[in-house]
């Protein structure tokens, strides 16, 4: 198979779907791999490295997409990409289509078949291609949320860890999963009060088991939410629903109680926010603004600000998959259940029932 890997054009996207370890076990199973050029600079590779691991250089694009029977991706692709898309090629990236119609529409007219990284999913209900970035935005939201309580940066002024005889910063996180308890991870090294809200209680009982006691763990509600954003000197938004839109857990009303220079961080801001006055998608470049006196965080793409780190941890996850579609096409997915659950689109059909729920289109349950 020949499998093409373009530079990632989202702003500020530094990361790259696979390295040049990835490209050598590709060509190792004599697959061909078409990288762009400086494709991944961002990251800390350059095309010598990727040469010497087995691949060719296209110094366009164009020349990738078009050679390509499988594009690898980190980012969705971006409107200006759209026309280079083919139809009855495989796509596998992150897609996060229930945030985006003028996507899923382009996917299904070019009958591409895209296979979303963040609709994978184990037996178990766990999701192993999210997983790893879902880690690194977990801990990055807190570091994100100490730089923004920072004054010079419109925040309250505080420490998220105090000083004796000053009390610490209450940091709440809405959401127990990957990211939450990578949230809480940072925020309990660096000394903060910390508060989880989720409502399985065998996550709570984990997270609290975990930190003996040193987190506090509360069922979510519409009450103890209204109670806990109340206090928060730093909120995090760590909701996730497979493949559908984040649920608007935190309403304007509620963020109009928080006390100026609080910020907020919705690292769902991928599945479309779970915070009402989250109304727009920032970037690393312009990452925040200030609504009701609160800072508002929401880059979709938190993990780019890490590319290395991140690309590294995401191929981790990903190549076992795109060796096997690599080696096997389609069938790759009639043979492994979890990969299966990735297709988003195929054949012009939308087959993810999340999504076509989410954006209120038909779906199919079409088998390959």
């Amino acid at each position: 198979m020949i499998v093409g890997i373009p530079a990632e054009i989202k702003t500020n996207e530094n990361r790259v779907a696979m390295t040049p370890a990835g490209v050598s076990a590709l060509a190792h199973r004599n697959h061909k791999v078409f990288i762009e050029h400086n494709a991944g600079l961002g990251s800390g590779f350059s095309d010598d490295e990727y040469i010497e691991a087995g691949a060719e250089i296209s110094s366009t694009a164009e020349g990738v997409f078009d050679r390509a029977d499988m594009i690898v991706k980190v980012k969705e692709p971006q409107p200006s990409e759209y026309g280079l898309l083919k139809s009855n090629r495989i796509l596998f990236t992150y897609l996060h289509l229930a945030s985006s119609e003028e996507l899923t529409k382009a996917l299904l007219k070019g009958k591409v078949t895209g296979i979303a990284y963040e609709t994978v999913q184990l037996d178990d209900g766990s999701l192993p291609l999210l997983i790893p970035m879902s880690r690194i935005a977990g801990r990055l939201s807190v570091q994100v949320g100490a730089e923004l309580l920072l004054k010079y940066n419109g925040g309250r002024g505080i420490l998220l860890g105090g000083s004796p005889g000053v009390e610490p910063a209450k940091v709440v996180i809405i959401g127990g999963g990957t990211v939450g308890s990578a949230a809480a991870r940072i925020a309990v090294g660096l000394g903060a009060k910390t508060t989880v809200m989720d409502i399985n209680p065998k996550t709570l009982a984990a997270i609290d088991e975990f930190y003996s006691g040193r987190v506090n763990t509360l069922f979510s509600n519409k009450y103890e939410l209204l109670k806990q954003v109340q206090k928060a000197d730093l909120l995090i938004g760590a909701v996730l629903v497979p493949g559908a839109k984040a649920p608007k857990l935190i309403t304007e009303n509620m963020v109009k109680t928080m006390r100026a220079g609080s910020v907020i961080v919705d690292v769902a801001i991928d599945q479309g926010g779970s915070v009402e006055t989250i109304d727009r998608v920032t970037t690393h470049e312009n990452p925040s603004y200030v609504k009701h006196g609160v800072v508002h965080y929401s880059v979709a793409n938190m993990p780019g600000a890490v590319p290395r780190t991140s690309t590294k941890a995401l191929e981790g996850s990903t190549l076992p998959y795109i060796l096997q579609l690599a080696d096997l096409g389609m069938e790759a997915l009639e043979r492994n259940k979890p990969l299966s659950k990735g297709l988003n689109t195929f054949e012009g059909r939308l087959t993810n029932l999340a999504v076509a729920e989410s954006l209120d289109m038909e779906y199919s349950s079409y088998t390959i």
